[in-house]
């Protein structure tokens, strides 16, 4: 709702109404490769959760709203699942973008939605071994 408004942008970097591109952050060459390195990592560990029928990708892009990075799984039934991050400009000074928790946690929670997209579509077609 904010980039609706005639106020949208950085305070005190954008006037009312305008849109600079100062206000988006700017990765250099080093920055984009952490990026892809943090995001490789993520995705390698979502691999190492789920089964060889899940399908991994992780992409790097420049958006409208600055660079984002995104880490999706193809489940082989149900809908796909993904992550995304976009880093501030806090986030650049560091040598990694994502830390190694928060790539665990995403990793794991990847591998757990994308499961239970899989659980969600078979749930009726699946009959009990046991009752």
């Amino acid at each position: 709702m904010n980039g609706n408004t005639p106020y949208a942008g950085s305070p005190g970097i954008t006037q009312a109404g305008k849109r600079a591109a100062a206000d988006l952050p700017e990765l250099t060459g080093e920055q984009k490769r952490a990026l892809r390195r943090d995001v490789s990592r993520i995705a390698a560990q979502t691999r190492a959760y789920l089964p060889d029928e899940y399908v991994v990708d992780s992409d790097v892009s420049q958006a409208a709203g600055g660079p984002r990075a995104t880490v999706a799984v193809q489940p082989p039934v149900g809908h796909p699942v993904s992550a995304g991050f976009s880093p501030e400009n806090d986030d650049l000074e560091s040598d990694s973008l994502i830390d190694d928790e928060d790539r665990s946690e995403v990793a794991r929670g990847l591998a757990a939605s994308a499961a239970l997209q899989v659980k969600q579509a078979v749930q009726d077609d699946v009959m009990p071994t046991a009752r």
